[in-house]
């Protein structure tokens, strides 16, 4: 701080503009990032992207029963939601540091 107890506003701007950057890389980071979450003991998996967009779901033949339909919709949700608990950890742990545990959006 300078003399009087103001911030210097010059390094707070330089503060800032680091932050920005690094939350731009770390946005980067998990854009490229592909998580993976199954169900049924690997029956249904999911590949999610870091950015929470669904990348791939790929269905073993032996989950496919055409008169119990609602299992396998169970399976794919279950493996969606896997996958998505581990893109948000992964936010939590990349962004976390750098937002201060703030909940800043990104």
């Amino acid at each position: 701080m300078r003399p009087g107890g103001q911030p210097n506003m010059q390094q707070l701007m330089k503060q800032a503009q680091k932050m920005q950057q690094q939350l731009a890389a770390a946005q980067a980071e998990l854009a490229e990032t592909e998580l993976t979450g199954t169900s049924g003991g690997g029956l249904v998996t999911v590949v999610i992207g870091g950015g929470g967009d669904v990348r791939s779901v790929k269905i073993d033949p032996k989950a496919v029963d055409p008169d119990d339909v609602e299992t396998l919709e169970d399976l794919v949700l279950l493996a969606i939601t896997n996958a998505s608990e581990q893109v948000r950890k992964l936010t939590d742990q990349k962004m976390g540091p750098l937002t201060g545990g703030m909940g800043l959006p990104f």
